[in-house]
This record gives structure tokens, sequence and C-alpha cells, in this order.
């Protein structure tokens, strides 16, 4: 077996090679369908949801189960570029998983109110009547149902799941869990052929109360489970129901990971004797099995493995998948204690000669895509999904894989649930847009939350951005926008006096004239977070920093610095902040342009005038970056998904920022809108991010637009990097 190390420097080799490659296929997302399509009548505010999916046999319908709303969502395909809703069914309970047989749609339901004594049935719906024409008692609570090759057999693995609140959710907690077989005959199912394996005893470790997740068949009707906090696999004969082999799915040394939570990508730490605790298992082929190792009890092993289905590992990928998340900017900062970026649901799919693993990332919001050679899995390249992707579907006669992405944000003003599409044709992968490289030690260039960038005066297409506060240290990247994708080539802290620099909200960046930089911060007065300017070098250390003067602070809010720009040089030069929203002193529709000149120490301002928000929405500021005769400012709402209505760049003219004393009348500057970002943001097919931070135009006279994805907590982890062309 090859050395870990020359496998993470294969895969990172591949990260930086695959989009160079034209004549490959790659899978890019096609359409993305919001769930909430489904449930029009659903009040606003109640949580929705896409776990398990599903296609019917000819690969036209989909159907995902939304255990938050008590049934199942069907989905029309036929077009895959424009899906369209397809109904709901109403179910008594919570569905947890789903699968076709013929013009059937089996459904495993959980009906428990009593972890004592748990409850479940399978319900049989008609797809064209959308009727529930049978159902079956279970005798429990299901959790995942497969089918075998044919559509002769089901199995259903009865979890029985635990309590977390009882005894801090230890185990064992009975009833044991067990697998159920059912006949399938003429595509109908007979519940009195319902039989039972018992799994009780089996695992190693908790063996008395045995937790069966997923379960999948080969082409041998042997079907494999994963019993997740057992930390244990099992493999059945699917047509007696004999237990063929049993193993414990082991442990992993993960050295070189994140596994605090402080605000900082820092790969340095180790989990030594991790347990893997695999959710989602695939069949490779009738001997070999790949288990998605997700953890939900002592362990989770950040990876995935390949099984020999007498028990040998045949392959681990260790923290590689971790580093991947990291250089695209997807990865979970907030979940490094536990489970990093949490592989979940997983796929395999045979794509001609080519055969996929498909590797459903939760917290990462990232699919990782392998090819499977037989021995080495091949890294191909990451999907982006919506926000917690837990449904993955391979529909390999029509070119196309799916996830059901299960976390609804949309409550909190957030991304909804979505189902996402993905084809594979011939080309160049749309994503990433930008990512970054390895550091000297070869760990990843952590990044994330790209908030305010500015272009290099002299070299085209070179740009330095800024993050926010979503990390405590607060950093310059510098980022070669010639390559495809855009490649982030070096971080540099921002220090104070050696140290990393606390308390900064950076949201903009522009150039001293003198190698150096100058950084608005957003303020925060709860969070004793200043609204100032600092100043500075090139190694990042401060060399001055400017409080906001009072006659400015007089009308503070939380909504401060968005964006900083230079006009001149030397003595004459001055610095323009945008200032996103409305503070306490302005008119409603109008925000200040506040100016700076270091050398008289002088400030200033004009007001800007704001587009109308939509009914609920606000509308501010993001960047302002200073080309030619015009300032370029990025206005915006606060909108995502189908409700967002404003992403766009505007205008200034120079002539018009002539500043006045902060403390008397501003004048009003005039706006014209450059360009409309909705439609660019609708090209990456997937649901419009509201955050459209970053522009910058470099020395040739291109513009590049950057998205800020809030540091993955929250959102899909999304970045967005593109030219609008020259300006």
């Amino acid at each position: 077996m090859l050395s870990p190390k020359f496998l993470l420097a294969l895969t990172t080799t591949l990260l930086a090679t695959t989009a160079s490659v034209t004549a490959a296929e790659y899978f890019n997302r096609i359409a993305s369908f919001p769930v909430a399509l489904n449930n029009p009548d659903a009040e606003d505010g109640v949580e929705n949801s896409a776990e398990i999916i599903n296609a019917s046999e000819d690969g036209m319908t989909l159907v995902y189960s939304n255990a938050l709303l008590g049934g199942v969502g069907f989905v029309d395909i036929a077009d895959a570029t424009a899906p369209k809703a397809g109904g709901f069914v109403a179910l008594e309970g919570g569905p947890t998983s789903v699968t076709f047989i013929g013009g059937k749609v089996l459904v495993t339901v959980d009906t428990t109110e009593d972890f004592t004594a748990p409850t479940g049935y399978l319900a049989i719906i008609d797809q064209v009547s959308k009727e529930v024409e049978l159902t079956c008692e279970l005798g429990g609570q299901p959790d995942a149902i497969a089918k075998n090759m044919d559509g002769s057999l089901i199995a259903i693995s009865m979890e029985n799941q635990r309590d977390e609140d009882l005894n801090d959710g230890a185990i064992p907690q009975l009833p044991s869990g067990n697998i159920t077989f059912f006949d399938v005959a003429e595509g109908s199912v007979d519940c009195a052929t319902m039989r039972v394996t018992e799994l009780a005893g089996v695992a190693d470790f908790a063996a008395d109360d045995a937790e069966p997740e997923y379960t999948d068949f080969n082409s041998l009707d042997e079907l494999v489970v994963t019993l997740q906090e057992n930390n244990h696999i099992v493999v059945l004969n699917g047509k007696t129901g004999e237990v063929v082999n049993d193993f414990s799915a082991g442990t992993v040394d993960l050295e070189g990971i994140d596994a605090t939570e402080d605000g900082k990508l820092s790969f340095t730490e180790s989990q030594p004797g991790r347990k893997r605790e695999p959710d989602a298992v695939q069949w490779l082929d009738e001997n070999r099995i790949i288990t998605a190792n997700e953890g939900d009890y002592e362990g989770g092993s950040r990876g995935f493995t390949i099984f020999h289905k007498d028990g040998t590992e045949l392959y681990e990928s260790g923290v590689s998948m971790e580093y991947i998340a990291a250089q695209l900017g997807h990865y979970p900062e907030g979940r490094s204690d536990a489970k990093g970026v949490e592989p979940e649901g997983m796929e395999v799919g045979t794509f001609g000669d080519t055969r996929f693993i498909f590797v459903n990332q939760e917290r990462s919001s990232l699919v990782a895509v392998y090819k499977d050679t037989g021995d080495v899995p091949e890294y191909w390249q990451s999907l982006p999904s919506g926000v917690g992707p837990e449904g993955a579907l391979a529909i390999p006669s029509r070119n196309l894989y799916v996830t059901a992405n299960e976390t609804d944000l949309s409550p909190d003003g957030a991304a909804p649930a979505h189902v996402m599409i993905y084809e594979l044709a011939e080309g160049e992968p749309a994503y990433p847009t930008i990512m970054s490289d390895l550091d000297a030690d070869g760990k990843p260039i952590g990044w994330a939350a790209l908030s305010g960038a500015v272009a290099d005066a002299e070299k085209p297409g070179v740009l330095y951005a800024v993050s926010d506060s979503v990390f405590t240290e607060a950093a310059i990247f510098e980022i070669d926008a010639t390559a495809k994708p855009a490649r982030i080539v070096k971080k540099t802290v921002i220090t104070r006096n050696g140290n990393p620099a606390q308390k900064l909200d950076l949201e903009g960046i522009t150039l001293d004239g003198e190698g150096g930089f100058w950084l608005a911060s957003e303020g925060d007065t709860g969070k004793l977070t200043p609204h100032a300017l600092f100043h500075v070098n090139a190694e990042g250390e401060i060399e001055d920093e400017i409080a906001f003067p009072a006659a400015l602070l007089a009308g503070e809010t939380r909504s401060g610095s968005e964006g900083i720009a230079a006009i001149g040089e030397g003595d004459d030069m001055t610095l323009w902040i945008a200032i996103q929203r409305e503070w306490k002193d302005d008119e409603k529709g109008f925000v200040k342009l506040v100016s700076y000149n270091p050398a008289s120490e002088e400030w200033g301002g004009v007001r800007y005038p704001l587009e109308t928000p939509a009914e609920g929405a606000w509308v501010g500021l993001s960047e302002i970056t200073v080309h030619g005769d015009f300032a370029y400012i990025v206005e915006r709402d606060n909108q995502i998904a189908a409700n967002a209505q404003l992403k766009a760049i505007y205008r200034v003219p120079v002539s018009e920022l002539v500043a006045a004393p902060l403390d008397g009348e501003l004048p009003v500057v005039s706006k014209e809108l450059v360009r409309d970002l909705v439609p660019d943001l609708k090209s990456f097919n997937g649901y419009v991010v509201d955050k459209v931070e970053s522009l910058a135009i470099d020395a040739t006279g291109t513009g590049y637009v950057i998205t800020d994805n809030d540091g993955v907590d929250d959102s899909s982890g999304e970045t967005f990097f593109w030219s609008i062309g020259a300006l």
C-alpha cells in the first residue's frame, strides 16, 4: 500500500492539475431545486428538509424524504436543467428512507414516541396517483431501506436508535436493532414475507445494542450493514438472512488535523486511535466495501475506508479530504474538535467505463468525487452542494448525480434546503473558482470569508484580499487571478507587536503606495471592536491605527466599514471608506462615503443614495474601489436564493468625491449602474448567495468579483470568484 504522504501528495497534485485537462469528463452542477416549492402551504418560518433521495427506474422522477414536514416530495427532472415540483405526500410519522421499485415508492416511516418501545412502518406509494396503497408494520424504528439488483428483495435497517438525552446518550440502550427483509413480487411488497435477522451480540462494542445504519446490496444479494455507534460492519446473505461475516470498522491515527475550535485553521494536531464509526456504506464490486466514516458516538475519522468483505482494510483516505476542503475554503472550523468535514452520505455509480465514488461531507457542504481504480482511489474533483448534503444518488443512465441537502436555514433568513443536480460531460470543472496552495510544510493555506480585495498596482491578475471576523487571526491573502481556478498563493497574518492582532473585523483593503496596505475594520462596540483604519506594512505588522472621529461615531451602528479605496499618492492620498448601512444620523436611503487624509488627518464625507429595498430586506454597500475617473461600488441587499434581487456594481465620478466636514451637510453624489451581478450568480446553477463582498480592478482594467462564504458555518461554504472583464 502506498504511504499516506505519497497519497496526500498525489491528491494535491491532482487537485492542482485537473482543471487544466480539457478532454476529460467532469461533473458540473446544472440545476438546483428548492424543496419549499413542494410545500407552498407550509407556514412561514417552518423548517423544511430533503434527506434521503432516490429516482424512478427511468431516472425522470426524484423522491426525497422530508421528516421535518412528515412526508415525501417528488421532483420532475424530465428536463434535468429545469426541475419542477412534483407534489408532496404527507405520511403519519417521519420518513427515514425511500426507494423505487417499478412504479411504486417504498418509504420507511418512524412513528416512535417512546425510545424503549420504538415503532414504525413501511409505506408503499403509487408514483402516479400519489396514494398510499399498502403499509407493513415493522415493529421498531426503521432507518435505511435498500433493494437488491433485480428488485425482488428489500432490506430495512431497524436502528431502534438511542435516546441521546438519556445518560448523555450512552449505550447500550435496549431494544437492540435488526435487519428486516421483505420479498417483492410483481412490484408489490408482501407484508407476510417479513423476516428478521437479529444483530444483538454481533459487535465487539455494546454488543447488546446493535444500531444498524446504512445498507447496500451487491450483485450476489449480499447485504452490507454498518453498525455506526458499535463501530462494526456486518455482511449478510440477503436470501437467507444469515450473517456471513462481521468485523470491527477499526480506528485511525489522525495526524496533522485541526482539532480545536479556536477561530484558526492550523493543521498541527492529532487524534490517535480515532474510531471510524461508519455511516453510509456501498459495495464497489462483489468483494469490496467502502464506508463514509462520519462518527456519531465516540469517533468519526473524517474520511472513507475501503474494506474487503472479509474485513481486510484495503485503503484509508486519512486526512486528505480535510485538506482538500481547506484548500477550497470549505473547512468547518466550528466542527474541528468533533468530526471535521463529517463524511456522511455516499454513492457509487458506473458511468460508461468509469466507476465514480461520491462522498457527501455534511459540515463542509462538499461532495468529494473519486475514480475507483481497483486500488488507490483517484481524486477527481469536488462539487459544491447546498447546506448539509445527506442524500446521494447516481443516475448513470442520464449522466447525472443528485444530492439532497437536509439543512434548512431559511427560518433565520439564510439558505433554504435544496435538491441539487450535476451532469457528467466533457469540459472543465466549474468549481472551485478559487482555491489555495499548500504552505511550506505541505499543509493547506486555510482560508474562508473573503470580505474585501484590491489589485496590485503593477502586476496584472495579482490581488490581495482580507478575511473578516470569522477567524481570530485576520489575514491578507495574495491571489493569482490568472490561474484557473484562481489561486491563493500566500497568507499574511495581521500582527500587533509581533503577535496576531485581536479585535479586527476586516472588510476592506487598499494599497498604501509604499508596499503596505490600509485596512478598514467594521466595528462593533458591543464586542469592543473599534470602527477603525489600520496601516500595515508588507509583513502585516500594524504600524498605525486610526480611530473614527467623534463626529462620525456619534451616529454609529453595527454596520460600519465595508470597503476602502485610495485616491492620489503621498501627502495627497485620500482614503474613501464605504459605510455599509444608514447610521443614526443618516437620512433613510442614504449612506456615507467617508474620507480620510493620512497626511493632514482630516475627515470628511459625501452621501450615497441607496436603491430601495424590497419589503423585509435592507440594502447596503459591500465594497469600494477606484479605477480611472470612477469609484466603483458594490451595492446589495441582504437576501439569498429566490429572495435575492439586488447584487450590483455602480460607479460614482471621482470628480464628485469632494468631501465636506462630517458635522455639516454632506453633498449627494450621483451613481450609474455598471453591472447587475444576479445573472452572474445564477450562472453557477446553485442558489443566489447573499454576500457579494469584493471588487478589485487590476492594472489592465480587468474587474474581479468575490463572494464571502461566511466561514462555512450556517452557509454552504461556496465562494465564487469571477472576472467581469474590462471596466
